[in-house]
Parts: structure tokens; C-alpha cells; sequence
């Protein structure tokens, strides 16, 4: 949301020219961009800041005890991550309500959507290291508040995060301007394309929809959702970079996947990577059978469609791709590895796995009457 406000962005390139010339200084990175998370929300929306404020500190007081504590770890740990998961919900509650609450920001909803994803993250740390993975409140706040990866992926591990943060600030002549053109990609991605392509879409949905026109509109919206993603993903690795913090790939050639398990470590990468680390491997901790790994793959997958939406839309959506997967591990078909089978077996699963994508991406709507709409068109053939 950030990166379609004119303002956030100058402010963002401000930024990195005040690390730039502050380069000398060693703690640059780490006080200035306290300073830069802190003064952007507070400009941003004071009801953004003030909550931002209470949530991070309070979470961070949850990871100081789980790193410090040697007793009831398991119950604060389970505790912990359940509260912010309940506040997840309710915000999805409040949102749904329409309420103009402190609590249904826009902004901070979204926010919290993907913050709660790394506090998780800090959380699991904090308890498998213990005081070993202690950090610094500055340290922290920086990496829950970071703005270029605020209110969209990628997802930033953070063990990733703090071993960023103890590298000092340096970045050269080629990596500003790889940073600069991958944000200028993913401007022209978000502003130039998928603003054409949404009009596009928009007038075939005004049309009668007949099969040709419903296939179009489930393979343009494909298209469209990969340039929206992939676009907000560009600049946020853009910024994170030219900010002196690494930034993990978000799509990794998805088009290319041969099987629906390879897709979706190469689509949305780094939110598969984090359900796969923080559920599938806390659940499977021994070699599990491929009952228990098809199981985990139909839950995992739900989860993740009821992370994107709590709606029966995104539930079936979830556990539509859940099936799939499972069924590849019951199979023994999850990886397909490219230079030990011929060229026409590996593009003809890729095309397959499109295919089973492009089947249920229209889900992602999450409007029941154009979801329909689209899928009746399917069996109207235009003659």
C-alpha cells in the first residue's frame, strides 16, 4: 500500500540517501532506520503508530521472557503465538464489520497480516536459542517495523534480519543500481501493467461470459495477480537492499514448476518457507511417512488459504491445493528435477501444474457471485 503513495516513496528514497551519507557512521543502520520506521508510521497514521508502538513492545517483552526464562517455556511459547494469532482474527472480524475503530485501520490491518508472520518467527527463535538469541530492543522494533516489507512480502526471517543488522552499511556502485531498476520494475509492473490489465479484466467481466471468455478471464487474472505480487515484492527488494538489508527472493520462475509442491516453494516463496519451518518441520521432527507428510500438506495448505482470507472461498482454495499436494506425496511425484528427464515430459508437467493453478486462482477474488459467474461461463459455449 505504501508504494502507491508518492509521498512514502520519496520518503523512502530520502532514506536511502541519509544512509548513504551517513556511511561512516557504524551504527547508521541500525539508529537511523529506528528513527526512519518510528517518524514514517507516526506521519503515516498516529492510530498506526500508537497501536505499532503497544504491539511490538509487547511482543518484545514475550521474546525477552522466552529467551531468558527456564521455566514454562512450552506453555509461553504456545501462549504467546496463540494471542497473536487471536489478534489476527480479530482484525480480520473487525475488518469484515466495516468498523471504524482504532483496531480496523486499513493499514494496520494489513500490517499485522504479515508482522505476526515474523513475530512467530522471533518467538520460535527465542525459544529454541534461548539466551543465545537474544536481541536488542532497537534491533527489534526495526525489524517488525520495517517499512519497505511492512504491509506485503516478502517475509523476513529473523535470523536473517539480525545478521543484517551487525553488518555495517555498505553499498556500492552496482548494487545502488540494481536496487534502482529492480524498483523501477516494479513500479512499471504495479502503476503501468496491472492497472492496464485490471481494465482489461474489467470489461470482459461486464461482457456475457461463454467458455473462451471465462478461460481468458481465470488465465489474465493469473497473470495479473503474479505482476500485483511480484511487482510489490521488486520494490520492497529494491528498497531493502539500497537500505543495507538483504531481501529474500519472493517469486522464484513459478511458471517453470513441474509439480504443484515445486510451485508453491517458487510462488509467494518466502510465506511457503515460513508455514513449511514453522508447522510441517515443528510437526515432523522425525523422518514422518508420506500419510503424515500428505496429512501436514492438506492442513498447511488450509492454513494458508485462511491466511489469505477467512472466507469459505479461500478455505476451499486452500484445501483444493492441499489435495493436490498430498496426493503428489502419496505418489512420490512432489519434485520433478530438470535435467534428468527429457525436455517434453518436464515442460509438459509444467504445463499441467499451470493448468491445476489457473483452475482455482479465480478463487482468490473472494466474491462469491463473480467467482460463479466466471465457472458458469465455463459450460456456456458461444454457440
Amino acid at each position: 500500500m505504501f508504494y502507491l503513495n508518492m509521498n512514502a516513496l520519496l520518503a523512502m528514497c530520502g532514506m536511502v540517501f541519509v544512509l548513504m551519507a551517513t556511511r561512516k557512521w557504524p551504527q547508521n543502520k541500525r539508529i537511523l532506520m529506528l528513527l526512519f520506521n518510528l517518524g514514517f508510521l507516526f506521519l503515516w497514521s498516529g492510530k498506526l503508530f500508537a497501536f505499532y508502538i503497544a504491539y511490538t513492545l509487547l511482543n518484545y517483552i514475550f521474546f525477552v521472557y522466552l529467551c531468558r526464562t527456564p521455566v514454562w517455556r512450552k506453555f509461553a511459547f504456545a501462549l504467546f503465538i496463540l494471542a497473536n494469532i487471536g489478534a489476527v482474527i480479530l482484525f480480520h472480524m473487525l475488518g469484515k464489520q466495516g468498523s471504524v475503530s482504532l483496531l480496523a485501520d486499513g493499514v494496520m490491518t494489513l500490517g499485522i497480516m504479515f508482522n505476526v508472520l515474523k513475530i512467530i518467527d522471533a518467538l520460535y527463535f527465542a525459544y529454541f536459542f534461548g539466551k543465545d538469541g537474544q536481541a536488542k530492543v532497537i534491533d527489534y522494533v526495526n525489524y517488525i517495523l520495517f517499512v519497505p516489507t511492512f504491509t506485503s512480502g516478502p517475509i523476513l526471517k529473523f535470523r536473517d534480519f539480525m545478521a543484517d543488522v551487525k553488518v555495517p552499511y555498505k553499498v556500492d556502485a552496482p548494487q545502488f543500481e540494481a536496487g534502482v531498476k529492480r524498483i523501477i520494475l516494479g513500479l512499471f509492473k504495479k502503476v503501468v501493467v496491472v492497472v492496464w490489465m485490471t481494465d482489461l479484466f474489467n470489461k470482459v467481466m461486464d461482457q456475457e461470459l461463454h467458455t473462451h471468455q471465462s478461460l481468458f478471464l481465470m488465465i489474465w487474472f493469473y497473470l495479473m495477480i503474479y505482476m500485483d505480487f511480484s511487482g510489490y515484492s521488486d520494490i520492497a527488494v529494491g528498497f531493502g537492499r539500497l537500505m543495507g538489508f538483504t531481501i529474500p527472493e519472493n517469486f522464484k520462475k513459478p511458471f517453470l514448476s513441474p509439480t504443484l509442491t515445486q510451485f508453491w516453494r517458487n510462488w509467494h516463496a518466502t510465506l511457503g518457507d515460513w508455514f513449511r519451518d514453522h508447522i510441517f518441520i515443528f510437526f515432523s521432527r522425525k523422518t514422518p511417512s508420506k500419510l503424515m507428510t500428505a496429512g501436514l500438506s492438506i492442513f498447511i495448505m488450509t492454513l494458508m488459504g485462511l491466511w489469505h482470507g477467512f472466507s469459505w472461498l479461500f478455505l476451499i482454495y486452500g484445501v483444493y491445493h492441499g489435495v493436490i499436494i498430498a496426493i503428489e506425496n502419496l505418489l512420490g511425484k512432489t519434485t520433478v528435477i530438470r535435467r534428468k528427464v527429457s525436455k517434453p515430459y518436464f515442460y509438459m508437467r509444467c504445463l499441467l501444474t499451470q493448468a491445476l493453478v489457473v483452475a482455482a486462482i479465480i478463487i482468490n477474488l473472494n466474491n462469491p457471485d463473480v467467482v460463479m459467474r466466471v465457472y458458469k461461463g465455463l459450460f456456456h459455449l458461444p454457440f
